[in-house]
């Protein structure tokens, strides 16, 4: 493991309920892949309500687990350090499979440009080796 969720915390801003990244395990050599993991348990705040009768872990929350997964790339790169990361844009996402309690949710960002401030990057989230959500996220950093 590279990251730990406190060492995760030093580097994004979120907090619980809404820190979705456990540990990080790779960041590739040229710095542009992150692999990341969220561990799915039955007592996250999401599944009072979504759905009580059936535990799914909401498509927009796995997207928001990817894109601080990226920023725990971005932000942890010197020339970024004490900046925050905004969402810019989602595009083509599907979700393939249902996320549930038990599942281990790997996350894997890979930044393939930056236009105008603007960074793009395809984001693939897997369980048990097995795609269940993939699309592309942009972000913009701005001052803390």
């Amino acid at each position: 493991m590279l990251y730990n969720s406190n060492q995760i915390q030093e580097i994004i801003p979120h907090r619980y309920p809404f820190l979705l990244v456990d540990a990080i395990e790779n960041i590739s050599e040229d710095l542009k892949t992150i692999i990341g993991r969220k561990c799915i348990t039955a007592n996250e705040m999401q599944f009072l309500g979504h759905f009580p009768q059936k535990h799914v872990m909401p498509g927009v929350l796995i997207v928001e687990a990817l894109a601080q997964t990226g920023c725990v790339l971005l932000l942890s790169r010197n020339e970024n350090k004490n900046k925050l990361a905004f969402f810019a844009g989602i595009n083509k996402f599907r979700f393939k499979k249902q996320v549930i309690p038990g599942d281990v949710l790997n996350l894997k960002v890979t930044f393939t440009s930056e236009k105008s401030g603007v960074y793009f990057a395809d984001a693939t989230a897997y369980v048990n080796d097995k795609i269940v959500a993939s699309g592309e996220i942009m972000c913009v950093l701005g001052d803390n």
